[in-house]
């Protein structure tokens, strides 16, 4: 299997050319293009994996779909184009082993050697720093697509680092966070307008994006005319 990025990174998307037997997992609604010889199985659960009902449940509670799309070629010499919902960029992921924690809504698409499960963050973390209490775990060894509202930036964490809450688009379980005030005085840190923040401690990879949608919606919530 193998995949271009179009269009980064205002406006990803991403073509994949897939050989007879190429399996592709994908949220719902991404597929935008594909040719005749791609079948579509449409089921609560990973490739292979078990526990659907109750893994689509818990996907849920993260952000994403109850369903999972899962495209094959059953012809060689076939392209598949899918896309996210936010407007925004797209980043391949390769995973040997270990676990990338992603916040909802952030997961595309992965081959069939990565399991889609769903996990606690806490209910501290959650409330503090305005993320969600459940996040998606993606777990195995494959190729992970992931997306952003803006762009994606990587950081190769090794000690500390900071990240504003909201712009947080998937680490490696490698790596821990905790909330904490962006200055050294918490009244100060909200007048600057940061406020609390994510701050990750240890080592591993760290993919933050640009803009934050919460940030989007609190700019356009007062503009909108009322129903």
């Amino acid at each position: 299997m193998k995949h271009e990025l179009l269009c980064q990174p205002a406006a990803t998307a991403i073509r994949f050319s897939l050989e007879q037997g190429d399996e592709l997992t994908c949220e719902v609604g991404a597929m935008i293009a594909m040719t005749k010889g791609i079948t579509v199985e449409t089921t609560s659960k990973s490739r292979g994996g078990s526990g659907g009902i109750m893994k689509g449940l818990k996907r849920m509670f993260s952000g994403e779909n109850f369903f999972l799309n899962h495209f094959t070629a059953q012809q060689p010499n076939q392209s598949l184009i899918i896309g996210p919902t936010m407007l925004g960029d797209c980043i391949h992921h390769s995973l040997s082993g270990g676990s990338m924690i992603v916040q909802g809504s952030s997961w595309v698409a992965s081959d069939s050697g990565i399991q889609i499960d769903t996990t606690w963050q806490g209910f501290s973390s959650a409330f503090f720093s305005g993320e969600s209490m459940f996040w998606v775990k993606c777990s195995g060894a494959g190729n992970l697509f992931l997306s952003s509202y803006g762009a994606i930036y990587s950081v190769d964490v090794d000690g500390e680092y900071t990240v504003d809450s909201g712009h947080i688009v998937a680490f490696e379980d490698t790596l821990q966070f905790r909330i904490g005030k962006a200055g050294k005085s918490l009244i100060g840190s909200f007048l600057g307008g940061e406020g609390l923040v994510c701050k990750f401690s240890g080592r591993g990879k760290l993919y933050c994006q640009t803009h934050n949608p919460p940030s989007l919606g609190k700019l356009l919530g007062p503009k909108l005319k009322p129903r």
